[in-house]
């Protein structure tokens, strides 16, 4: 599980070390992956947006910690440590021990010349005790090179020559090993002696620097505490910076160690593709006076062929077209840019090549899954005077009409004849943080194929071959005997070595009424679970609203994930309500309400940041009707879901993306079906707040 975890997390720090990242040199990681010097923190935060991913290890101790900086004095950290730890006499040591921890850190103030900046910070706060941890932290600066850092710590910061708590008697309460690892750990927060630390930083070139510390950090040999030796409170360092976005690190720690470490980080505001390696878009048509007042126009069918051909040129298939005096209204599916304004763009350009010069409006509507998403409506006089002029996109969004897409009786049919059945074969990647276990990496070669019926009705699926999950393992002990088992058996599904049926799906999708999308779904959905998914989602094109209701009737697959059910003999009805609001600059928030697969009833909230370059960072909690006891290490479902587009790495225009979801913990409490292509995600790019985010790239 060690290799399983770190490997899992380089996968991650891999796909963030771009060669061409911008990260702020004053910015430098701990060994724990907030910014500081080696254990002890600063109060510097990196730049909005900044994504790190740090490795260290040094004896008894590896950690992988991924932090993101929310807003200019926000962030938060996801950390896995692999940990000696005393046991219960503490005597005896259990090695590798799987910890898990989040942090929070706020920074009240910038530097001034005079002022040093001030931040807080909450250390592993959902787990009560041995390495929970608060603290006051002031960094300033002096000069280009040097940093001084000086703070209080409590908790495990406040273990070495504490003194009285200057704000309160209460006591620390004691760490206790039943406590239900997740819950919130308030009752902890500033209570207990606290300590001071403090060290420096030196930055001798651009590459090289310096750090020294005084630690307050103090293991002691406690029941269930760490097994970490401790001679001295000091540490001294090196780091390198090989290039912007990576720091290697080499460490003595406490008299009696050395520590390696490295951090990976990237800025969801920068696109390291720059700014992007597509082909130029085709110039816009100006039309004459003469051809304005042309009234002769060519036949649709012959404007339909020639659009066709001019939109396969950018990736983009035309599947229906109407061309009335003054109107041409296009509908077409988008399969290369990850932003529909940017498509809406090249369609657009392209029409003004073709088009019948008394042609003024133009009707542009995005279609995804056989269903139409929406229509703008746009001036071709506008498109032909504000092509190259300052703040084109920003005028030419103002003055477009967005509205529902149109009736399809009246559109000419340009759909091309299907490729009823098409395949594809490659590697996969997989981070699995269903099991019990922490998160796992899974990779082979996967196997898709999909059948088109109809452009409503696709039947999909996929067979893989893992390359490392050959386990053959049984499933653990149970320790949630009143649950059902229905994720955390999942590290035992498909494990045996042979090949496997991830999904086999037929998909049909619709538009059964204005401002409604439907989804039905058969088959086997997912690699634990198979039966039927149906959902109704409502959203208008203008709305920050939208309404989903999602209802399943699934049985539980058979660990060998071939076709059978027999194995767990286990049925289940869910379903939830979900609301979805774009609350602007890129946030938005989920609520679903419902029944989960081991029939707990409850809620999940979501919140997310989306970037203009199409990068996403979302936390969601779950929490539903089970005790902490039945739910079992956790105390209840949280993670971070990271979403980086290929698009932002390389600068090629694709809509594929990479996906990643990383716990604390999960257990069967809270667990939800995994569906492919849920309506919302397949709406809301083609709808006014999405479009109106990225509308810039129209002219690209």
């Amino acid at each position: 599980m060690r290799r399983s975890v770190i490997s899992a997390t380089s996968v991650i720090a891999l796909t963030a070390a771009h060669p061409a990242l911008a990260q702020d040199a004053d910015v430098t990681y701990s060994l724990n992956g907030t910014p500081g010097l080696l254990e002890i923190p600063t109060a510097q935060s990196a730049d909005e947006g900044a994504l790190a991913t740090t490795l260290s290890h040094t004896d008894g101790q590896s950690r992988a910690a991924f932090t993101f900086q929310l807003t200019d004095h926000l962030s938060g950290t996801l950390r896995y440590a692999f940990v000696d730890l005393y046991d219960d006499t503490a005597t005896d040591i259990a090695e590798a021990e799987l910890e898990r921890g989040f942090d929070l850190r706020y920074r009240f103030n910038d530097e001034t010349d005079y002022v040093p900046a001030i931040a807080i910070g909450l250390r592993d706060l959902l787990t009560p005790g041995r390495f929970g941890s608060e603290y006051l932290v002031a960094t300033k600066t002096f000069g280009d090179d040097l940093i001084v850092t000086a703070g209080i710590g409590w908790g495990a910061m406040g273990m070495r020559d504490g003194f009285d708590n200057p704000f309160t008697d209460e006591p620390r309460p004691v760490f206790d090993d039943d406590n239900a690892e997740g819950q919130l750990a308030s009752d902890d927060w500033f209570r207990g002696d606290a300590a001071l630390f403090g060290g420096l930083e030196y930055q001798i070139n651009e590459k090289w620097g310096f750090k020294a510390e005084y630690s307050s950090l103090d293991y002691q040999e406690t029941p269930y505490g760490p097994a970490l030796d401790v001679d001295a409170p000091y540490n001294i360092g090196v780091t390198y910076r090989p290039r912007p976005g990576v720091q290697l690190g080499l460490a003595a720690l406490h008299g009696n160690q050395l520590a390696l470490s490295g951090s990976f980080a990237l800025n969801a505001n920068n696109r390291p593709g720059m700014s992007g390696a597509e082909t130029a878009p085709a110039p816009v048509k100006v039309r004459s006076a003469a051809e304005r007042n042309n009234t002769s126009a060519p036949p649709t069918a012959a404007l339909r062929v020639a659009l066709t051909k001019l939109l396969e040129i950018e990736g983009i298939t035309l599947t229906g077209l109407e061309v009335t005096e003054t109107t041409a209204r296009a509908r077409y599916i988008n399969d290369r840019y990850r932003s529909q304004a940017q498509a809406m763009g090249r369609v657009a350009r392209m029409m003004t090549q073709i088009m019948p010069g008394r042609v003024d409006t133009f009707i542009l509507e995005p279609e995804s899954r056989g269903i139409p998403l929406s229509a703008a409506r746009i001036a071709r006089s506008d498109i032909e005077r504000l092509e190259n002029r300052p703040g084109a996109g920003q005028t030419l969004l103002q003055r477009t009409r967005f509205t529902d897409a149109g009736d399809s009786a009246t559109l000419s049919d340009a759909r091309p004849e299907a490729a009823r059945w098409e395949w594809g074969i490659g590697p996969y990647f997989d981070l699995d943080g269903f099991g019990g276990g922490g998160v796992e990496l899974d990779t082979g070669i996967s196997l898709r194929g999909v059948y088109t019926f109809a452009p409503q009705l696709v039947l999909s699926g996929e067979v893989r071959q893992s390359v490392v999950n050959a386990d053959g393992d049984e499933p653990g002990t149970d320790d949630t005997p009143d649950v059902r088992n229905v994720r955390s058996d999942s590290d035992v599904y498909g494990d045996d070595g042979i090949p496997v049926l991830q999904s086999l799906t037929l998909t049909h999708y619709a538009r059964p009424g204005r401002d409604l999308y439907s989804r039905v779904s058969l088959g086997y959905l997912e690699r634990m679970f198979g039966g039927l998914s149906t959902e109704l989602l409502w959203k208008p094109v203008n709305s920050s609203f939208g309404v989903g209701l999602e209802l399943n009737h699934v049985a539980q697959r058979d660990s060998d994930m071939a076709f059978g059910f027999a194995e767990y003999d286990y049925e289940v009805t869910t379903g939830h309500l979900s609301g979805y609001y774009d609350m602007g600059n890129g946030y938005h928030t989920q609520v679903d309400m419902g029944r989960y697969l081991a029939g707990d009833w409850g809620a999940t909230l979501t919140l997310a940041k989306e970037y203009d370059n199409g990068v996403q960072i979302s936390g969601y909690v779950t929490q539903t009707d089970l005790s902490y006891e039945d739910f079992g290490d956790g105390s209840y479902n949280k993670g971070v879901q990271i979403t980086i587009p290929q698009d932002f790495l390389t600068g090629t225009a694709t809509r594929s993306s990479y996906d990643a979801t990383l716990r604390t913990q999960v257990g069967d409490g809270g667990a939800r079906l995994g569906v492919n292509g849920r309506l919302y995600d397949i709406v809301r790019d083609a709808h006014v707040n999405d479009l109106s985010d990225t509308w810039g790239r129209f002219w690209r």
